[in-house]
């Protein structure tokens, strides 16, 4: 029997978790009609920022990000906003789905109403981003949430993604990351809008914030400059001063930065479509050739990838 998509979605707007979750795990799957119901939304964010507020928790493995959006979505609570939480999870190897899982993660706010927490599994995706996390953050946003908080897998150097996705990106590093900061400076430094050194209690972290200040400062560009802080997310020392600083971002968005939120809404929707043709494209390839000669000597080694053919015709 096909799955009624829009009566889904009403169900998900008048607060159903059940429906909420089977319509993201049908985008998600691509699922017949899925697109149909996504080409239909309009959400808030088309019109003005802040609503809702979107923050991308990105940074290196081992930084404490789940850490940090556990304590964003306490602050949050606090302020009596809705929190909806995305992460994107490594994928399995033989399911490919998610390997950690929704009930893995911030088990504090597993009986709140006001939050909602869903992962995602990134399915070999570059950018620390799953395909499907623009798409869910559209129907977090249509469902009412009014701060949705993307946890990235933690790839570090090609994260960029997440800012295509997210209004804020919250860079998360700890002063072991040191080296991997040098690395990824170039990119970070163009990504993030603010930055906090996580595990601020370690040898090296005032160091390596001093050293992210002078970088943000050497790039030397109009418009927002992304503070720096130092932070303990475990015991919360420091955390209320990144959060009031993700707020300004925001504030900024919606005035003198507009601009800039705008050319970030648009390189966001062409990444998604890029994202579809690039799922669809791969599928097509593979139902193709799929019982050819040709795919069958790509498996056995006999034919190298770059000598297959790159068009169906």
């Amino acid at each position: 029997m096909p799955v009624d998509h829009a009566a889904l979605l009403a169900s998900a707007l008048r607060g159903e978790r059940r429906a909420l979750a089977r319509l993201i795990s049908r985008v998600e799957m691509r699922a017949p009609g899925a697109d149909a119901l996504m080409a239909s939304l309009q959400p808030r964010r088309l019109r003005a920022p802040g609503a809702p507020h979107v923050v991308g928790i990105t940074g290196p493995p081992g930084a404490g990000k789940s850490t940090f959006t556990d304590r964003v979505v306490t602050e949050a609570r606090r302020a009596g906003r809705r929190v909806a939480v995305v992460a994107v999870d490594p994928s399995s190897p033989r399911t490919g789905g998610a390997i950690l899982g929704d009930r893995l993660r911030m088990d504090v706010h597993a009986d709140d109403e006001g939050v909602y927490i869903r992962s995602l599994s990134a399915r070999g995706h570059g950018g620390g981003l799953s395909r499907a996390a623009s798409q869910v953050v559209d129907i977090l946003d249509a469902v009412g949430f009014d701060l949705v908080v993307v946890e990235t897998v933690g790839v570090g150097q090609g994260e960029l993604g997440i800012v295509e996705v997210a209004d804020t990106v919250l860079l998360v590093v700890t002063p072991e990351s040191g080296d991997s900061v040098q690395a990824m400076k170039a990119g970070l430094i163009e990504v993030a809008d603010v930055f906090v050194v996580n595990k601020a209690d370690r040898p090296g972290a005032d160091a390596l914030a001093r050293e992210l200040e002078i970088s943000i400062h050497l790039d030397d560009r109009p418009g927002w400059q992304a503070p720096v802080f130092t932070a303990a997310a475990l015991d919360g020392r420091g955390v209320s001063e990144v959060v009031a600083a993700l707020s300004r971002h925001a504030a900024y968005c919606a005035d003198e930065g507009r601009g800039e939120w705008l050319a970030r809404r648009a390189e966001g929707r062409v990444r998604t479509w890029l994202d579809l043709v690039a799922d669809e494209a791969r599928d097509a390839a593979l139902s193709h050739f799929e019982g050819s000669p040709l795919l069958a000597g790509l498996r056995a080694g006999a034919i190298r990838p770059e000598a297959m053919p790159r068009t169906l015709s």
